[in-house]
Parts: C-alpha cells; sequence; structure tokens
C-alpha cells in the first residue's frame, strides 16, 4: 500500500517538475531534434566530423560574444555594437601584424584591451550619465563601422602570420599518434567526468538541505544524455583533426560565465538589478558600477570574437562583423533570456546560438537561398520569444 502511495506521489511531482522547466527542456529538445532533422535531410552529411568542426569554427565568435550579450541583456540592455566593435578590432589587429609587423601576441593582448577600453566607454555613458544602452550601442556601430573602413582604408587586408591563424584554425596535438586522435578523446572524457561530478556535488548538496527537486529519473536520465553528447561529439572530433583550439577558449569562457553567473555575488547582482533596479540600488548595490562592469566585459569578448573571425578567414575586410550584433541578440533570446531583463542562463544563450548555427549550416547544405534563410531564422526568433511571453503570462 505505502508502495502505490509513494509511486502516486511521485507521478505528481515529475509533471510538476516538467512543467515548470518545460522552457529549459524544450530548449534542449528543439536543438536535438533540428539536428537530427538536418542529418536526414542533408543525407548524413550534418554529423560528419569535418562539417561538426565547420559548425564549431563558424559560430565560436557568436557563442563567445553571446555570453557577454547574455549579462547585458539580463541586466536590461542591449549592445548594438558588437558586430561593428568585432569587426574593427579585426581590422587593428590587422594593421598591426600585417602591416605594422608586430608580434602578434603583443597584437592580440592590445585588441583586447582596445576592446575592453571601447566597452568601457559606451559604459560609462550608460551607467553614469543614464542615456539608453539602444542609443549609445547604436551609435558604437556606425561610428566603429565607419572606422573599420577607415582603418582598412577600404580595403581587405591579410594575410595574417601563422602564429595568429592558429586562433582559429589550429588544433590541439595529439601526443599519441594514430588515425583516431586519443588526446580528443582523453579530454572529452575527462570534461564528461568533471561535469557529472559537479552535477551529482551539487544534488548531494541540495539534498543535503532539501532543496533538491528535481526526480531521479531525470537527474540520471539528464546525465546519461550529457555523457552519450560529450562522448560522442569527442569521438567525431578524434576522427578528423581532434579538438580546435577555439573550442578550448569558448569551452573555458562557458564554464567560466557558468560560474560566474550561479556561483558569485556579481552574477546574483546582475539578476537582481535586471528585476528591479530601483530596489538593488536602495539594497546598497552600486548599480552603475555594475552596469559599467557588464560593457567592459562585453567589449572585451566583441573585441575576441573579432580576433577568432579575422584569424579564420586570414584576413580582415570592411564588411567583417555585419549583422554579427543580430544572431548574438537572437541566440539570448531563443536561449530564453526575457527582454525585461532578470531572466536568462548561460547555457541557454549557447544552445540558442548553435540552434542558429546549425539552422545556418543546414539550410546551405539543402541549398536553401539566404533569403528564406533569413525568413525561417526570423520566425524561430519570434516564436521563441512569444513562446517566453506566453510561459510567463501562464505562471502568473
Amino acid at each position: 500500500m505505502s508502495e502505490v502511495t509513494a509511486q502516486d506521489h511521485a507521478k505528481p511531482d515529475l509533471l510538476r517538475f516538467i512543467k515548470a522547466h518545460i522552457r529549459d527542456y524544450a530548449l534542449l529538445l528543439s536543438l536535438l531534434a533540428i539536428m537530427v532533422f538536418f542529418q536526414f535531410t542533408t543525407n548524413g552529411t550534418l554529423f560528419m566530423p569535418v562539417n561538426m568542426t565547420n559548425i564549431i569554427l563558424q559560430n565560436s565568435y557568436i557563442v563567445i560574444m553571446a555570453l557577454g550579450m547574455l549579462l547585458v541583456i539580463v541586466a536590461g540592455h542591449i549592445d548594438l555594437s558588437v558586430g561593428s566593435v568585432s569587426g574593427f578590432i579585426g581590422a587593428v589587429a590587422a594593421v598591426m601584424m600585417v602591416s605594422w609587423k608586430l608580434d602578434p601576441f603583443v597584437s592580440v593582448a592590445a585588441c583586447l584591451a582596445l576592446g575592453a577600453l571601447i566597452g568601457a566607454v559606451q559604459g560609462y555613458f550608460i551607467a553614469y550619465h543614464k542615456i539608453p544602452a539602444f542609443i549609445v550601442t547604436l551609435a558604437g556601430m556606425l561610428i566603429f563601422k565607419g572606422l573599420a573602413l577607415t582603418v582598412l582604408g577600404g580595403a581587405s587586408v591579410g594575410p595574417f602570420p601563422k602564429e595568429f591563424q592558429l586562433l582559429s584554425s589550429g588544433y590541439v596535438p595529439d601526443i599519441f599518434g594514430g588515425s583516431i586522435n586519443i588526446l580528443a578523446l582523453l579530454i572529452g572524457a575527462l570534461v564528461t567526468a568533471i561535469i557529472i561530478y559537479f552535477n551529482y556535488r551539487e544534488r548531494l548538496n541540495q539534498q543535503e538541505h532539501g532543496l533538491a527537486e528535481e526526480p531521479d529519473i531525470i537527474f540520471y536520465g539528464r546525465n546519461v544524455l550529457i555523457a552519450i553528447a560529450f562522448l560522442g561529439f569527442s569521438f567525431l572530433m578524434a576522427r578528423y583533426k581532434g579538438l580546435p583550439n577555439v573550442l578550448i577558449v569558448m569551452f573555458a569562457l562557458i564554464a567560466f560565465f557558468v560560474f560566474v553567473t550561479t556561483n558569485t555575488t556579481m552574477g546574483r547582482r546582475i539578476y537582481a538589478m535586471g528585476g528591479n533596479e530601483k530596489a538593488t540600488k536602495l539594497s546598497g548595490i552600486d548599480t552603475e558600477r555594475l552596469t559599467f562592469l557588464i560593457f567592459v566585459i562585453m567589449g572585451a569578448l566583441a573585441a575576441l570574437a573579432g580576433l577568432i573571425f579575422a584569424a579564420r578567414l586570414n584576413v580582415a575586410t570592411p564588411k567583417a562583423g555585419l549583422g554579427f550584433e543580430l544572431d548574438v541578440i537572437a541566440a539570448c533570446f531563443i536561449g530564453g533570456a526575457a527582454t525585461t531583463g532578470g531572466v536568462g542562463k548561460v547555457i541557454g544563450a549557447v544552445i540558442g546560438a548553435f540552434i542558429m548555427g546549425v539552422m545556418n549550416n543546414g539550410m546551405s547544405i539543402m541549398g536553401i537561398g539566404i533569403d528564406w534563410q533569413q525568413v525561417i531564422k526570423g520566425t524561430v526568433l519570434m516564436l521563441a520569444v512569444f513562446l517566453d511571453v506566453y510561459y510567463k503570462n501562464k505562471a502568473r
């Protein structure tokens, strides 16, 4: 009798949890469904190792900028200048390394500092002079688009030194040799083990304090899927050239921003500020300084993305970064960030970026024109925001 009662009690808990977190799980399932769809419609091309590597390389700069954009959106702001800033930084890097023959490492450090400075200038006007971020960054978009043209003299500049190209086109070397990159498999297994270990440790901590809401079947099922995804991806990479350098950079940044947003005082303050800035300020938090810092981070990430994009193309062009801001903002909103601020997760923004990236890749392989690609991407964005508003209103 007690077993029946426990089972009957577990079912409502399971359904209640799924209903409360349907937005998160629907997002991940949507990415899996899109990947399976394009795997069949492209006759198996999508999951080929070389194509999976291309997806990583093509979307790395979008993912990196989405990490900073998520903080900006959660804080209740927007940044329209990220595409132009990334293009401008790529142009500056080309002049420094190609025209002036400066050391690549010195040039990269200078460009990252310049990106942070650009973010600081914009953040200063937004935070301390209360000029809307939309206006400041719209002006920045026009300014840095024009400066990129000026710096390059309206022409493309390249090629870059080989050391700089490795930022985007290099791979982690296999110290074991062989037809399959063993090091890639080992790194994939290690990362999988670390993620599952921290998930399990967090689970135990929640159970000790009576805060564990996730049913066992979902917890273990989620971790099994994580293991399958990471190990399967590592195997695909190992069959080609191994793990791209930019993937290591991207994964390190994702891990860092997940930690910042979930385990630090700064992260909690950003979410509080986005939820209610006046209340956050009255509680003693320096919201101006926090806003300023967020835009500094966004500027540095836009600079890094510009360097990666330039290294991938091996040339800086006046049109570099065109439209990047739209893909970055779309990735955050598709990933669950709220238009009103205060809501959004790093993993959601990353998944949103890869949803856009897989769609771009799959539609290109299928031969769908750029015109219809824009229509489909716009529809997906509109649907994602609609669902976000729908579930938010339903929860009230």
